[in-house]
Order: C-alpha cells, then structure tokens, then sequence
C-alpha cells in the first residue's frame, strides 16, 4: 500500500487544492462497493446525477462544501442521515450518574433536584440538532460497575436508568435537520447513538479490570485481569445495555474501542499478555470485540446503528500495527458494524492529538489510509482536530465518508447550519485549548467551552433577547476576552452597547497569544468578536483613553463595564531598570529584540507562552491554516508511513539558536498550574528541543550592571550570563479606571469591574469569557449592583464526589 501518496495527498494546510464537486468523486461513492453497500448508496448516487443535459452534474450539491453537505443513506433499514458531520463523543458531565439516592445527602448538602434528571442532557444535545448536525454521540456510559470511569459514574444497567434517557432521545428526535441536494426529502430527523463505554484499567475505582493484570501510569488503581466467565458476562453487559439504549430510543450505539479503554486493552498486545483464546494472536485478541459486535446485532436487529471506534494510531509502544486495524475493520463490517469511528492515540499516549498544538486534520491520514486499502465499504470516519467547514471538505475529498467534530460543538451549536447557509465568518471556532472541556471533566466539572459558556449550561444562560423596557445602554472599557465576550452577549440581549478601548484593535491580550506557536486558533476568536459586534451593532471606539471624566460626562450610558485588563507583577530584583531586562509585553507584543541566551523569570502560563514564542517563532506570524502537519508528524514521533506497532518513531529534535533559562521560586514542577491535560504538552515542547533549562527554588538576588542575573539555588550562588532577562512573574489587576471613579458616589453605583482587572491571575481567558458572559445576562436585573455581579455555575454531584474522593486518595 502506497502510504506516502496518501501523506503528500493531505498536504498542509496552506497546499490544499480546491475540491471539484462531481458527486462520482465523493469518497463514499467512489471506491468499489459490496452488493449491500451499493445499494445503501443508490438512493444518493441518483439524487445526485439526475439532472438534465442542460443543467450541471453538481446542481443539487452545496455549492461550497458539496461532500459536507451530501446526505448519507444508510440503508433501508436505517435511513438517511443528514450529512457528513457526526457530533463526536465526549464527557460533558451531563450524563448523569449511578449514585443511590440512599448516598445523596452524604456525598453533597446542595439541592441537586432532581439529582438524575437528563433533562439538561437533552436540551444540550437539541440545539446541536436545531444548529444542524445529523448524527451525535453521547458522552461514555458504562455497561456495568467495573466500566465506571470513576465511582457511581453513569451507566445503563436497568429499565429505570433508561427510563430517564427518554427525555433526550425526544428532545433530539423533535428537531428536522435541512437536507441538500436529496430528491425525496428536504430535511430528516436528527439522530443520536449512545456510547458504550467500558474503562478497563483507567477505571478511578478498585474495581478496575483489563485484559491481563496491569497498571495504567494514569489511573491509580491496578486492574484486576478478567476471567473468561468475566468476559462472557460483559459481553452480555454490552449488549443489555445496547438493548435498553434501543428501548430508550437511541438510533444506535458506539461501541468504544479505542484511547486505551478496556477493548483497546485486549487488542493491543502492550496490555494483553493471556495465553488463552483471548491473548497472543490477533484473532484471540479481537474475540472479546467481535462477540460484542455480533451478539449485540443479533440482539438490536437491522434497523440500529452500531458505530465501532476503532484505534488506527495508539501512539503507544507495543500498540496495534495498522495492518492489524485493516484485518479488524474487515471481521467488524462482517460482524454488522454500520459505521467505523477513527480512534487516534491512548490517553496514556505522550504525543498530542487534540491539544490546539495539533495542526488542523493532522491525523486525517490514517483513515485516508484505510480508505484507501479498499478493505471495507461502510462508512469510515475520520477525527481529531477537524473544527471548520473547509478542513472537514478537504478531509472527506482526501478519503473519508464522514468527519467526526465534537468540542467544535461545544463551541457553536450551529457550526453546520452556519457553514451550510454561507455564514462561516460567524462561527466561534474551537480553539482545542481543554481549558473547560476536558480540564473540567477530569476534575467532575461539568464540562463548558472557553468560548462559549453557554456550552453545557443551555438551560441556566438564556440568550433570548429582552423586552425594550430592560434594555440599556452599557459602556464597556477595555477589549480584552472579557471585554469581547460581555459587549457581544450585551448586544445580543438586546442592550445598546458602545465599546471603547485605548488600542487600535480589539483583543487585549489575546493580541500577544495568538502569536505563540501552537496557539494561532487565536486568531479565529477574535475574527468571531469582530464579526459579532458588527452584526449586533456594537459602537466601537478604539484608540480612545477612557477617563473618569469622560464617563462622567456620558451621561446618556446608564452602566459602566471595566475590563482594563492587567498590569505585569514587578518583581522587584535590584537592578532590574537594566536595558537588558525586557516585559513579555515588551517580547510578545512590541517586538523587541532578543538574543541568543534569554532568563525567563516565571514557569506559570505566560512564561511558558514566552518560551515556546523564543525557541519556536519563525519570524512570521501565522495563522491556523499555515501550520505544517509533517513538521508536526516529526517533531512528536509519529509515523507517518503506518508500518512501526503503535505509530512510533524517533521524533525529530526542533532546532532552535537560542538557549533558555526558565525560572521559579516555588520548589517542584515547572508548570504545576498548567491545564490539566495540556500542561504536559507545554512542558515535552520545550524540554524536547534540548535546549533549555528549568530551575526552581531559586530566589532573584540581582542583575549586575553586564544584565546578568545573580540566583541562588538550592543555597548555592549561581550567575546566569544571558543577553537578556524577560519577566515574567505574573500580573496585578488594572484597576485605575475603577479607582477613579470610586471617588463619586454616583458613578461608582453604576460600575462593574469584571477580568483581569476584577481579578489577575495567569491570564485567565476562561473565567474573563465566562465572568463578561453571565454578568451580560443578568445586568439589567435591580439586585445586580458592582460587588454582588460575578455569578458562577453550582456544581453538581460529580464535582462533590470527586472532592471528598480526592481527600482519600
């Protein structure tokens, strides 16, 4: 197989070709089919070509993403699925969980009421319909308690428990979506699967089992091997809980067999050592896999999607070999799998695969390759890092039959319905950061976006536009997040809102982020902001310094809204007027030149920016779109050719003619307070190039008059001889503006300081979106005065749990 031709096919970003839009082309269609595949097909494949001589072949496909948008049927048994989009499973922390209502008052004093409610569930997942997506996923339910991912996590086990999935299966299934380019239908119903979703050893309890008796380097618990009784038992979990998913009106299930969960576990021979029927070969690996398969078909019958997510790239040592994965998806079609889910990399994996570090459709290829090879002719579906229309159409042109988009839905519910109806400009785009998506689910948060805070919390932030007698008109100081966020949510609640700020572009400190290499998703926030003040009428005033005085004068502005941002900390080191010390504003936004030894004093979110900015920057700024997938393919180890066991070679050291010195005064790990699931990264990129040093504990004694830095170090002097220092050391609260005002009684009643300049910390995006967010809804209201307007969402019983959890482990 040709692999290499299937790399230079995806290309980077900035050498995609345009897509023709013949639908003999589309991928689905293209390759040779089984008599059962084609006839899936035919309904598409003559809806699509019969036009008359006068008219052309591509008349009824989207004129701009014709694959995206062309309907995808089924079979007859199953129907017609709107599009080429599939919502992608992911944790939200609105699935519920399995605790007795025996526990509830022990575990938390709040009122959860009612505590297993799926109602917000199924409010989440009908806008994602309403916005236009075709086919969703849920979040992983477990088949049984050792599935659990953590203790009492949810599961469908009983009838009661699918009872209450009711309520989101009717939610989706009450909404149409729009169908192109379809003889017989304008629009279909949505559709939902359930995942079904076994942990194995990444279980966070100690009844944590697997494929032989091993540790995960994640989980804190060693699993317990399973017997084969102990198989044949959760075979039969597996398929109960696809039968009671049917009965609850699921239009199928995701069997999830990929990232390293327990299915992944008995694959791969890194974590299968038995050497019984269900270890050593690989078709004693895939017994425990096809059993599930083929007994849940007989079970659920024709009329049922079974999803498979099938790991193409573990990313792990020992891991499957790709022509394995052909073997399998071969036996997975024969066993009645109606779609195959790409899975890219086990959570224990130490290569990036979602992070916003990860170039856009950079694991595309794998699934192009399985096209490719020809083997299967259900649909295949390609993942990871696909959050806009034109990376998903050049996806599906290179080989796949769908693209599979999840945290993309949760920052823009109506991704597709924007992209089909020509308004792609107003999609807030996924910035892959996990900052409140997956940092929250590892931590029993319910899941959010840092975008869009409104993202699993739909029932609690209404957007609904207010009366004209609740309408004001609001003046907010300062463009940053906070500033954004507040002035566009304002403006779509229907207040007058007139923005102001002292730079010449919206952004604040944004400005200097989407700099940094591995964060140019920036730059499609703040293109979102533009264009929704612009289409809600937000006045902007730029260059424009907003004095007391002048808001003393507005008197036609009923409220004030300050989000002046921070200010760098001074970390007062003698000598530190030296020209050689440099602000990272100074680094990151003016340009200023730095040499070839650089001291970074700092290791919290903006000192690591820095470093990657001073050993990665090329010179040019770039955006999402200019990233290279090879150089990101080498630089992590990944291989490109599908032919090493798990995906894995030597990856290739990042270059950089610069050396740094990167500092702290706390003791322990550089970057503890980094995300959760992304502070790894940060730290494998820089430690990678060979070509810094981190060193905490040290204390800052001077900079001598050459702007060297003097450290002591575990007791020990130490000189530093760089060409410069930049700093680092945090940011205090801006808060002049609000100071100023504080001296009139009357001004000061009308207020509200939100961000960074309410409170500074390591350039908190999340919390300044979500404070200017929620304040925006509710600013209107009497009670909402300065000093009682910063609102958070209650936590839930996941998040209670994992607290007193986390005191005893």
């Amino acid at each position: 197989m040709n692999h290499q031709l299937l790399i230079s096919r995806h290309g980077c970003a900035g050498a995609r070709r345009r897509f023709g839009t013949n639908p003999s082309r589309l991928p689905f269609l293209s390759r040779p089919l089984s008599s059962q595949a084609a006839a899936r097909a035919s309904t598409i494949s003559s809806d699509n070509t019969n036009s008359s001589s006068n008219s052309s072949p591509s008349s009824n496909l989207h004129p701009k993403y014709p694959r995206l948008f062309t309907p995808l049927d089924l079979g007859p048994d199953i129907g017609v699925l709107a599009n080429r989009a599939l919502m992608g499973s992911m944790h939200s922390g609105l699935e519920g969980h399995s605790l007795p209502n025996l526990l509830v008052p022990l575990i938390s004093s709040k009122s959860h009421a009612p505590h297993d409610s799926l109602d917000r569930m199924g409010r989440y997942f009908q806008e994602r319909a309403q916005g236009g997506v075709g086919l969703m996923v849920t979040g992983g339910i477990a088949p049984n308690r050792a599935g659990w991912t953590g203790p009492f996590s949810s599961q469908l086990t009983t009838t009661k428990e699918m009872e209450l999935h009711k309520v989101v299966t009717e939610a989706v299934h009450a909404v149409q979506v729009p169908v192109v380019g379809h003889a017989d239908a304008t629009s279909v119903t949505a559709r939902i699967c359930l995942q079904i979703l076994h942990t194995g050893r990444y279980s966070y309890t100690p009844l944590a089992v697997s494929a032989s008796a091993t540790k995960s380097p994640i989980s804190p618990f060693k699993a317990r091997e399973l017997s084969v009784r102990s198989i044949r038992k959760t075979v039969r979990d597996f398929v109960n809980t696809a039968v009671l998913a049917k009965e609850a009106g699921y239009d199928g299930v995701e069997v999830m067999a990929s990232e390293g969960y327990l299915l992944s576990q008995f694959l791969s021979p890194k974590t299968n050592l038995r050497q019984d029927d269900y270890g050593g070969s690989l078709k004693n690996r895939a017994r425990f896999a096809l059993d599930i398969v083929r007994e849940t078909r007989e079970a659920v019958g024709k009329d049922f999607i079974i999803i498979f997510r099938l790991s193409l790239l573990d990313l792990v040592q020992d891991g499957l070999l790709f022509e394995e994965s052909l073997e399998l998806a071969v036996e997975l079609e024969a066993a009645g799998v109606t779609i195959l889910n790409t899975g890219i990399g086990w959570h224990e994996a130490r290569v990036p695969t979602i992070s916003t570090v990860v170039p856009r459709g950079a694991f595309a290829f794998c699934t192009q390759a399985l096209h490719q090879a020809n083997v299967v002719s259900i649909p295949l579906v390609a993942t990871n890092r696909i959050n806009d229309p034109a990376t998903a159409e050049h996806v599906l042109e290179g080989g796949a039959d769908m693209v599979s988009m999840a945290r993309p839905f949760l920052a823009d519910a109506e991704l597709m319905a924007k992209s089909r109806d020509g308004r792609e400009d107003e999609i807030n785009t996924c910035i892959a950061c996990n900052q409140a998506c997956l940092d929250h689910v590892f931590v029993g948060k319910v899941a959010s976006c840092l975008v869009n805070p409104r993202a699993c919390h739909e029932t609690e932030l209404n957007m609904d536009p207010l009366p004209e007698s609740d309408r004001l008109n609001i003046g907010v100081v300062g463009s940053g997040p906070a500033g954004c966020a507040f002035a566009v949510a304002a403006a779509q609640k229907g207040h007058s809102v007139t923005l102001f700020d002292k730079d010449s572009q919206i952004g604040g400190q944004f400005n200097m982020a989407k700099r940094v290499p591995g964060k140019e998703e920036f730059y499609e926030t703040l293109r979102y902001f533009r264009v929704m003040m612009d289409k809600h009428n937000v006045k902007l005033q730029l260059n424009t310094n907003v004095t007391r005085e002048l808001m003393q004068s507005s008197s036609n502005i009923h409220k004030w809204v300050v989000a002046t941002g921070v200010d760098p900390r001074d970390p007062k080191i003698p000598g530190q007027d030296h020209p050689n010390v440099l602000s990272y504003v100074e680094v990151l936004k003016g340009n200023k030149q730095v040499g070839k030894r650089v001291a970074v004093i700092g290791a919290g979110g903006i000192g690591f920016d820095v470093s990657e900015f001073l050993l990665y920057y090329s010179g040019k700024d770039k955006t999402a779109t200019e990233t290279s997938v090879e150089e990101f393919w080498k630089e992590w180890g990944i291989d490109a050719s599908l032919t090493t066991r798990g995906g894995l070679v030597k990856p290739k050291r990042h270059v950089s003619d610069r050396y740094l010195y990167m500092l702290q005064r706390k003791k322990g790990k550089l970057g503890a307070g980094l995300g959760k699931t992304t502070g790894w990264i940060h730290r494998a990129s820089l430690t990678n190039t060979g070509n810094i040093e981190m060193i905490g504990g040290v204390s800052y004694d001077k900079i001598d008059e050459k702007g060297h830095l003097h450290i002591t170090e575990n007791g020990v002097p130490r000189v530093l001889e760089v060409d410069n220092i930049v700093v680092c050391a945090g940011q205090i609260e801006h808060r002049e503006l609000e100071s100023a005002s504080a001296t009139d009684s009357e001004l000061k009643q009308k207020v509200f300081t939100i961000g960074g300049a309410f409170q500074a910390g390591e350039l908190d995006a999340k919390r300044a979106i979500d404070m200017g967010t929620r304040l925006a809804l509710k600013i209107h209201k009497p009670e909402v005065v300065p000093g009682n307007h910063v609102f958070f969402s209650e936590g839930g019983i996941e998040e209670d749990m994992f607290l007193m959890l986390k005191r005893f482990m």
